[in-house]
């Protein structure tokens, strides 16, 4: 239980080894972003939102991303490259070093919950060396009421010291930063890096390891909104292809922009409290309600500002990955509390930056699976004028690095959950049409949200195969009129101009597919192997 006194707002930090009272217990966001000022560590913004830069790390870094190999862990987690096993006397002596360091500092604590579901609620209490980072748990997690704070008791605790740095031979780590899951002690120990997402990473990560594990629920890296009838749709994909964008929309309620779970009454709920957008090229036009919640009370990272505090959101020069986050209530339109029901529909979303995936296109439950496991998007390989040779980028479950079980649990929960609420799943393609990336041109965004929209509504034809075609290399069914996108573009061979050359990087991708998938094979069943690319071509 908490030693919370709600008049003078203190709390004690004995139990974890912390015996000074240097505590800044509670602070509200206003006081967190002054104090961040008064101390030199971010500027405010003509926007009123603070803007910080996160140092050495603008973006996780999965190779030094551990859990401790424990009772608990040993003969569930998919041990590997993704989780990498880290010796529990290891974790308690860092453990110790640590919280010997956080006794010389002043320190930033937030009482807050995961899980917007009551009955799947987790208490998680935030130990920060930083007010900003402190501010962040603000934003992007539950806040409780007072009422709740009187009885809080935290199960899982972040301990977040961004100025440790670890002694990789004394400590057991591959570099000076770090972020370990402890299961046994209920611990995410983050240090050596200032980059927020690692905070909220670490207790979501756990919850994709407790949520199936413990409670039957499919932990999932998606955004959800919900419709005027209360039907609820999920977007998954990775990091810049349109999952925060596409769900912020102004017709339907946002539920979530980053993580949820799917229970087994069929009720999707958000595991947080806030929003974490990336804001490179962000514009008004564009993306109106994100630019709108960019406001007093949000966290701008690793943006460029002038000296008036005028921010240039197509300046990439810290980073590509600039980021603001703020809490859920900024966005006008969501769903209070974020929990929603009867789920319809479901879009996979990839940048495909060899342009042959189809803008849009529907897949059998046998194909949902496949795609999900392989989490498809791509990257481009530079900037530099000319043709630049797209990369592909594989990601099981659309986040590998957050998911501690094998993706094939992950994926027959899914393939069992469309199966019981009758949901359709849609590949959505926001990258390239007309030719690869160097060739061709992005994917207009008012085209894409009238494809969804048209999905969302029924208007696309669902059952009526005659309105789609089969493609020939990929074997999903896209279809050939929808409203508000030129006929055109719903092929994309047609887009090319020249067969030879498309068939050719469509079966260099479908390659990809498959020699990617072989670390799968021995895992999925017949019916999840039959969803890829059917063949080779050389």
């Amino acid at each position: 239980m908490s030693h919370y006194d709600p008049v003078t707002k203190t709390i004690s930090l004995a139990e974890y080894g912390i015996k000074h009272q240097n505590i800044n217990y509670q602070w509200e966001p206003e006081r967190l972003h002054q104090t961040a000022v008064d101390l030199e560590m971010g500027r405010t913004s003509d926007m009123g939102a603070l803007a910080v830069n996160t140092g050495e790390f603008t973006g996780r870094s999965p190779k030094d991303r551990f859990i401790v190999r424990d009772e608990i862990t040993q003969d569930k987690v998919w041990w590997g490259d993704i989780n990498i096993p880290f010796e529990p006397a290891k974790f308690d002596a860092l453990m110790e070093r640590v919280i010997d360091y956080l006794n010389k500092k002043e320190l930033y604590v937030r009482d807050c919950f995961a899980c917007a579901d009551d009955n799947y609620r987790l208490p998680v209490r935030a130990i920060n060396e930083y007010p900003w980072s402190n501010q962040f748990v603000y934003n992007m997690f539950i806040r409780p009421t007072e009422a709740e704070l009187d009885s809080f008791n935290a199960e899982w605790t972040v301990i977040n010291a961004p100025g440790f740095m670890a002694d990789p031979e004394r400590d057991g780590t591959r570099q000076h930063n770090f972020a370990i899951l402890n299961f046994s002690r209920k611990i995410a120990l983050v240090g050596g890096t200032g980059y927020t997402g690692e905070i909220k990473k670490g207790i979501f990560s756990a919850l994709n390891f407790l949520l199936p594990v413990e409670r039957e629920v499919l932990p999932m890296h998606c955004s959800a909104n919900m419709g005027e009838e209360g039907d609820t749709a999920l977007f998954f994909g990775l990091s810049g292809t349109g999952k925060t964008t596409l769900s912020t929309d102004p017709e339907r309620k946002l539920i979530g922009d980053d993580e949820h779970g799917w229970t087994p009454d069929n009720t999707v709920f958000n595991f947080e409290g806030g929003c974490y957008a990336k804001v490179i090229n962000l514009s008004a036009e564009k993306e109106p309600d994100i630019y709108g919640a960019i406001k007093p009370g949000a966290i701008l990272e690793n943006i460029a500002m002038d000296a008036n505090g005028k921010v240039d959101f197509t300046d990439s020069s810290i980073t590509q990955n600039t980021r603001v986050s703020y809490p859920i209530h900024h966005i006008q339109n969501i769903q209070t509390p974020s929990v929603g029901k009867n789920v319809k529909n479901i879009f996979f979303l990839t940048a495909d930056a060899f342009g042959v995936l189809p803008p849009i296109s529907k897949l059998t439950p046998s194909q949902a699976a496949y795609h999900f496991i392989s989490g498809y998007t791509a990257k481009v390989a530079g900037t530099e004028a000319g043709v630049v040779e797209p990369v592909p980028s594989f990601s099981a479950c659309f986040g590998a690095p957050f998911m501690p079980l094998h993706p094939t649990e992950y994926a027959e929960m899914l393939s069992n959950k469309m199966t019981e609420s009758g949901v359709d799943v849609w590949l959505v393609n926001t990258g390239w049409t007309g030719g690869p990336y160097g060739v061709g041109s992005r994917m207009k965004l008012e085209y894409t949200r009238a494809m969804i929209r048209a999905a969302l509504s029924g208007e696309l034809g669902l059952y009526s195969y005659d309105t789609y075609h089969i493609h020939s290399v990929f074997g999903v069914a896209q279809p050939r009129e929808c409203p508000g996108v030129p006929t055109e573009l719903l092929s994309p061979r047609a887009t090319w101009n020249d067969d030879e050359a498309y068939y050719n990087m469509a079966f260099k991708l479908s390659n990809a597919f498959r020699e990617n998938f072989k670390k799968f094979e021995s895992y999925a069943n017949e019916e999840i192997r039959r969803g890829g690319p059917q063949r080779y071509a050389f």
